[in-house]
């Protein structure tokens, strides 16, 4: 059950990751981006940064075996990357749908998830 809830904080804290380091790039028409300056959304994406920290550290914390997780470290970064990329490509569907998603990137996808069930081995 350790495992489920390390993947599911995983999630949650790339969600608030990817607003974070993309969110300004889609709703920069938004009066408080257009007025804010490169500063003013550095801040913002940092304050939402802090909520993907408070679930990633948890599930870092919680997954890793040396705490009585299921997961390596190097397992834990692995499904994070893959977590990660799944996470962004819903977002780029979603948010960016002038983006096309192409075979090269499903093919570099399907590559980082080999790589996923070859550390977990």
């Amino acid at each position: 059950m350790q495992g489920v809830y390390t993947i599911a904080l995983l999630v949650l804290s790339n969600v608030f990751m990817t607003f974070a380091w993309y969110g300004h790039l889609k709703f920069q028409h938004l009066p408080f981006f257009q007025k804010t300056g490169l500063w003013g959304l550095v801040i913002a994406s940092w304050l939402i940064a802090f909520l993907e920290y408070c679930l990633m550290v948890p599930a870092n914390k919680l997954g890793f075996q040396g705490n009585g997780g299921p997961f390596t470290l190097v397992q834990l970064k692995v499904i994070q990357e893959v977590i990660t990329l799944l996470v962004f490509t819903v977002f780029t569907l979603v948010f960016f749908k002038n983006e096309p998603l192409k075979w090269n990137h499903f093919v570099g996808f399907a590559l980082i998830v080999l790589a996923v069930y070859f550390i977990r081995k």
